[in-house]
């Protein structure tokens, strides 16, 4: 039996990993293991694949073989009834008494085996040609999963939504040893690799925010067609899709880290944002948020608490003392609030814009919809490497939190980013469920009602939607993800 050449190079690198093991090399981290893990489970599944096509053609050829006997023993008794039929032929020749009825008889039996001759051979004739099809099939090289170079651009170029972040982990998990950084203009490029194996293409990750003069992802894609997939939220894809659509191929993000905070001293009966709008508590937000507009539509807020003045630092919350309530992020917030702002150093209290009543999904990958055919063959393996990653990333932070704490530190502008935060925040993802597996034991899928509910909401606020923007199934795909992959 045959084993195809990369699958025996998966099994090396295992080897050479456990052998490095063996001989006491400290370095071998969780994540080499983990590596080593994802990698073995590869070439498993790719020799089981093998033995597979294999047994199948052994098979095939097995009910040839059969089918090539039952011929020959067909062929024999035609062979025999034809020998019959000569003799008796010769013996009502020789006037022996042969009866001729006896004779018709040998006849109509020799035509039967004939027949039955024939059939047999060209049965077993097809099944031979089925079992040689068979076979070279099992002696073709079988599709690498991790093999990306047949099928996707070098680079895989994607454009987040700001500095590098925790949030941005599975992105980040992905970039093989031997990054690079252009630290003008904030992007991070390097070999593409998934549990620490190659695919033979590089990944290029490119920052948002300020980097990009705060545009939209949707609206960056259509600004640069190099770019393969862009970070694009929900609701972004509802409102600016009639210009610059988008489809959303994974959701690395179960659910949207978007906040609104209080001071739970000021406010100790406050639960949640339906509270603070009985209150009448002044709500500071960036203008033109889009769950701002829905909580008022569904008089969940008021319009006159709301103040749109926010411009993303803490001065406004510490010098009203907690006396508003303000947008921020769960994965960020709290540990700011608590251990980087001298000024405020305790905690606050918050709930999530998920639970409050609008669950987008949040910094989805997409793509250009008018690629996906073009990009089809590639999303059908880069998608599962994606799905992984969130997994791997969960699992041990360590390594690709150092790299994008060095990354912000390398760039050196406002945005600064410490082991602490970065820490704090795959932690409240796990414990909050902001990456996790939705209703289903698979990660990184969309579920097709949950963007209905946001499409209504955002209609009825009385957004500006382009009527081709109202189906979920336009916005979004599940055709490439792999159901087996989840927490």
């Amino acid at each position: 039996m045959k084993t195809k050449p990369w699958v025996r190079a998966l099994c090396a690198l295992a080897v050479l990993s456990l052998i490095a093991a063996a001989c006491g090399d400290d370095d071998t981290s969780a994540t080499d293991d983990a590596a080593l893990a994802q990698a073995q489970a590869q070439a498993d599944a790719a020799q089981a694949q093998a033995d597979a096509a294999q047994a199948e053609a052994s098979a095939a050829q097995a009910q040839a073989d059969e089918a090539a006997a039952e011929a020959a023993a067909a062929a024999e008794a035609a062979a025999m009834a034809e020998e019959a039929l000569a003799e008796a032929m010769a013996a009502m020749d020789a006037d022996e008494g042969v009866d001729p009825a006896a004779v018709a008889d040998l006849e109509a039996q020799l035509a039967e085996a004939q027949a039955a001759a024939e059939a047999a051979t060209a049965a077993a004739e097809a099944a031979q040609a089925e079992a040689e099809a068979a076979m070279m099939a099992a002696e073709e090289p079988m599709d690498d999963p991790l093999d990306l170079a047949s099928v996707c651009p070098s680079p895989i170029i994607i454009q987040t939504d700001w500095f590098p972040e925790s949030e941005h982990g599975a992105m980040y998990q992905m970039v093989g040893e031997g990054w690079t950084l252009d630290t003008d203009n904030m992007i991070t490029t390097g070999p593409l690799t998934a549990g620490g194996v190659g695919t033979g293409v590089d990944i290029e990750i490119r920052a948002g925010g300020p980097a990009i003069g705060f545009a939209s992802g949707s609206a960056q894609m259509y600004l640069d067609p190099e770019i393969t997939l862009a970070y694009v939220s929900m609701d972004e894809a509802v409102i600016l899709g009639g210009d610059t659509p988008t489809l959303s191929v994974v959701a690395p993000l179960e659910k949207n880290p978007q906040i609104i905070q209080w001071d739970p001293e000021t406010y100790p009966d406050v639960t949640g944002v339906a509270d603070l709008g009985e209150l009448g508590v002044t709500i500071n937000v960036f203008a033109g948020g889009t769950f701002i507009d829905v909580f008022v539509n569904e008089g969940v807020l008021s319009a006159d608490q709301i103040d749109p003045s926010y411009d993303g630092g803490p001065a406004r919350f510490i010098a009203e003392g907690g006396a508003i309530a303000q947008q921020g992020f769960a994965s960020e917030s709290p540990y700011s609030y608590e251990q980087v702002y001298p000024e405020w150093s305790k905690p606050i209290a918050f709930e999530l814009i998920h639970d409050a009543g609008l669950p987008i999904y949040s910094q989805t990958l997409a793509i250009r919809p008018a690629e996906l055919d073009a990009l089809r063959p590639c999303l059908a393996k880069f998608v599962p490497i994606v799905q992984q990653a969130i997994l791997d990333f969960a699992a041990d932070p360590g390594p690709t939190n150092a790299n994008i704490v060095q990354i912000v530190a390398d760039i050196g502008s406002f945005w600064q980013y410490s082991p602490g935060l970065a820490q704090f925040s795959v932690d409240t993802q796990i414990e909050l469920g902001l990456i996790g597996n939705g209703p289903d034991d698979t990660v990184g899928n969309m579920e097709i009602d949950r963007i209905q509910e946001v499409i209504d909401k955002i209609v009825n606020a009385g957004f500006d939607v382009d009527p081709s923007r109202t189906d979920p199934n336009n916005l979004v795909t599940n055709e490439f993800i792999d159901e087996s992959i989840g927490f």
